[in-house]
């Protein structure tokens, strides 16, 4: 139900180095980390697609609930516990994805020391722009997160109670309601950590021209 995917980071690969520098400048270390936290998300981008096929499963059960009548009521379990077991793997995946973004971040950081000692002005400036983007797009996925997470909580509870024979019409729609309003605000958090990504891939590249890094975007 998060409807749209989340976007990742551009990788690149430095391909000329100072080659009368037998250690790296401090412009290309930044760059060494840069791209070690966009390896880290891997796990990220592998976990988006079969989220999104777990959502979509989850949402035809629910259609065919739906469209069933009380007189169904053994149908109903069925599907119930099936929806359920879904959102278990769903829990599994996001979670995934949770621990890729939080070890992207922990390498991300580390330029966080590097940057004063940039001696050109622009450069600096642009890695200013670059980190506090990036630290934007980081606190704005852990709220997503808890923010589905949550999500999925309303949504077990949505199939545990339709697991109740004698369950009212009026708790299971103020139920669905709360899931409404939830997904809401994932959908809201999912859309500024797109712009924030967006942001972050154009501010990447302007530090690397800036800095003359030489790279190829995959």
């Amino acid at each position: 139900m998060r409807i749209k995917n989340l976007l990742f980071i551009l990788p690149t690969i430095l391909i000329v180095l100072l080659a009368a520098c037998s250690s790296q400048s401090t412009e290309e270390q930044i760059h060494s980390h840069l791209e070690q936290a966009v390896g880290l998300e891997a796990e990220f981008e592998n976990q988006q697609s079969a989220i999104t096929d777990l959502e979509v499963q989850e949402q035809e059960i629910y259609n065919q609930i739906i469209d069933l009548g009380m007189e169904d009521f053994q149908q109903i379990t069925e599907l119930s516990n099936e929806a359920l077991s879904i959102i278990d793997q769903r829990e599994e995946k996001i979670e995934l994805e949770k621990q890729s973004i939080e070890s992207s971040q922990e390498e991300f950081t580390k330029i966080e020391d590097l940057i004063p000692n940039l001696e050109d002005t622009e450069v600096k400036e642009k890695a200013e722009a670059m980190y506090g983007v990036m630290d934007n797009r980081y606190s704005t996925y852990i709220a997503l997160n808890k923010a589905y997470v949550n999500s999925l909580e309303l949504e077990k509870e949505l199939y545990t109670m339709l697991l109740q024979e004698e369950i009212e019409q009026e708790e299971l729609t103020e139920q669905i309601n709360s899931i409404n309003e939830s997904y809401e605000q994932v959908l809201d958090l999912n859309e500024q950590f797109n712009n924030h990504t967006v942001e972050y891939n154009a501010l990447k590249k302007e530090f690397y021209d800036a800095a003359e890094l030489v790279v190829s975007y995959e």
